[in-house]
């Protein structure tokens, strides 16, 4: 088995491509290491020690360092806990975990304004941001402003202000004359 690495724009995120699908459908974050114990994957990266957070997508997981390490130094223990992992056969997400589209639900009036805003997401954005081991999602819509939860290599990235503003909102207000702005959410 051979895995691959890239670099994100997120300096303390490296992006691990194992060559096989890592998710079916959807995303996964676990910005902790008590929210990994959902998945036996993201335990085993956790157990290598200063990982602050793992998220997988359909065929990559990026891991995020804490500040005070190197990747030279704990590089080699995350590839050997991510093919260890695919050479036990063990699933990759708990027996209970159900996939989601990791947007937030919206019920009211903005409904149709919503569904475009996911619509453009999900077709324009969040495939762009995978590319950097990351995902974008809804969280929240109300008086023009759009609340999008930003997760992986995105989350703390020194870039992801630009692209939320630059990018994000200037696509969305193109499409949708009701967004006034865009903004983060923490999770």
């Amino acid at each position: 088995m051979f895995i691959q690495t890239e670099s994100t724009p997120n300096p303390a995120t490296l992006k691990f491509l194992p060559g096989q699908t890592v998710l079916e459908v959807g995303t996964a974050d676990f910005p902790t290491e008590e929210a990994a114990q959902a998945s036996p994957l993201a335990k085993r990266i956790f157990a290598t020690g200063n990982v602050t957070g793992v998220f997988f997508g359909i065929d990559f997981v990026t891991v995020t360092k804490a500040d005070d390490v190197e990747w030279d130094h704990i590089k080699p223990a995350i590839l050997g806990a991510v093919m260890e992992h695919y050479q036990s056969g063990a699933s990759v997400m708990g027996a209970d975990h159900q996939p989601v589209s990791g947007h937030a639900e919206h019920t009211g009036e903005d409904g149709e304004i919503v569904g475009q805003i996911k619509e453009l997401l999900d077709t324009r954005v969040r495939p762009a941001v995978a590319q950097d081991g990351g995902d974008i999602t809804f969280h929240g819509f109300d008086r023009g402003i759009v609340y999008l939860h930003m997760q992986g290599a995105c989350a703390g990235c020194p870039s992801s202000t630009l692209t939320l503003k630059m990018g994000i909102e200037n696509l969305l207000r193109h499409y949708i004359p009701e967004v006034v702005e865009v903004r983060p959410v923490a999770a």
